[in-house]
C-alpha cells in the first residue's frame, strides 16, 4: 500500500472512529483557550529544528511564534513527522500543521489548507560520479531512488519513476545518509532541507543537478471543516506576505530569497 494512502488511511479512520485527543478547535475555542498548538518537523530543517538551547527554532517556529502573537495567545509546538502530519492535525491534536506542508488533492480529501505561504522547487540530489543528467535518468532498474515515507517526493517518485528501485525512509537524516553510504544513488527533494544533514558527511561530494523537477505550493494544514480558523489564517498569511515577514523569514532560515516566492493575493 503506498504511503501516502496509509498516511490518508489513518486519518480517515481518526475521523470516522473518534480523534485521538480533543476535536479540532475553532478560532474562538482557541482565543478562550489562550493557546495555540502548532505541529512543526524539528527532522527538516531549516523548517524546524533545535537549537544550540536545545529550544525548537526555524522558519516554521518563528512564522508561528508571529501568528500567535497577531491572536494575542502564546503558542505550543508538537513534534510531527512527514507520516503522521496529516492524522496530527485530522484527529485535532494540533490546530494546524507545518513541516513543508505541501498542498495536494489527496491530502485535501482529508485535510484542508490554507492559502499558501511558500512555495519548493524539487531537485536531484546525487554525488559526484553518477551519471545523471536530468531527472528522467534516474528512471531506470539499476537505479535506487531514496525519499522519506508520506511526502510528496515519494508519490513523485513512484509515480513518474515507475522501473527505478524506490527506497523508503523514516526521516531526512536517513535518507542523506543512505546517500552518503551509497545505498541509494539520488533523491528528488528539496535540497535546502537536506543541507543540515549533508554538511554531516564531509567525505560525500554532493551535486545537485541545475534543472528543477517540479514546484510545489505549501500551505498550512487545517482540520476538515476548520473554516473559522482557515479563513483568519488566510487573512494573516496575507498581511504577512504583503509587509515582507515571510520573504524576510525565509531568507534569515534558508540564507537565500525564495525565488519562486508565493505573491500575496487578497482574493481567497
Amino acid at each position: 500500500m503506498p504511503a501516502m494512502t496509509r498516511t490518508l488511511l489513518l486519518a480517515v479512520a481518526a475521523l470516522l472512529l473518534g480523534p485521538l485527543s480533543s476535536q479540532a478547535r475553532t478560532l474562538d475555542e482557541i482565543l478562550k483557550s489562550q493557546k495555540l498548538i502548532v505541529g512543526v518537523n524539528p527532522s527538516v530543517p531549516p523548517t524546524a529544528m533545535f537549537n544550540d538551547k536545545n529550544e525548537l527554532d526555524g522558519f516554521d517556529v518563528q512564522f508561528s511564534r508571529k501568528i500567535a502573537a497577531m491572536l494575542g495567545v502564546p503558542v505550543e509546538f508538537v513534534q510531527v513527522g512527514a507520516n503522521d502530519r496529516v492524522p496530527f492535525v485530522a484527529s485535532g491534536k494540533v490546530d494546524y500543521v507545518m513541516g513543508a506542508m505541501t498542498r495536494t488533492s489527496a491530502r485535501a480529501k482529508v485535510i484542508d489548507f490554507t492559502v499558501p505561504v511558500t512555495t519548493e522547487a524539487n531537485a536531484v540530489l546525487t554525488t559526484e560520479g553518477k551519471p545523471f543528467q536530468r531527472w528522467q535518468d534516474l528512471n531506470d532498474a539499476k537505479v535506487t531512488v531514496a525519499e522519506v515515507r508520506g511526502t510528496t517526493s515519494a508519490e513523485f517518485a513512484r509515480a513518474n519513476l515507475p522501473a527505478a528501485k524506490l527506497l523508503l525512509l523514516d526521516d531526512h537524516p536517513s535518507l542523506v545518509t543512505a546517500l552518503a553510504q551509497g545505498r541509494a544513488d539520488a533523491s528528488i527533494n528539496v535540497v535546502e532541507l537536506e543541507v543540515k544533514y549533508m554538511a554531516l558527511h564531509p567525505e560525500t561530494k554532493w551535486k545537485t543537478l541545475p534543472t528543477p523537477v517540479k514546484l510545489y505550493y505549501n500551505g498550512l494544514g487545517v482540520a476538515k471543516g476548520n473554516d473559522t480558523l482557515r479563513r483568519w489564517l488566510n487573512v494573516a498569511i496575507f498581511e504577512m506576505q504583503q509587509d515582507g515577514t515571510v520573504d524576510a523569514l525565509w531568507k534569515e532560515w534558508f540564507k537565500t530569497d525564495n525565488i519562486f516566492a508565493v505573491a500575496p493575493n487578497p482574493y481567497f
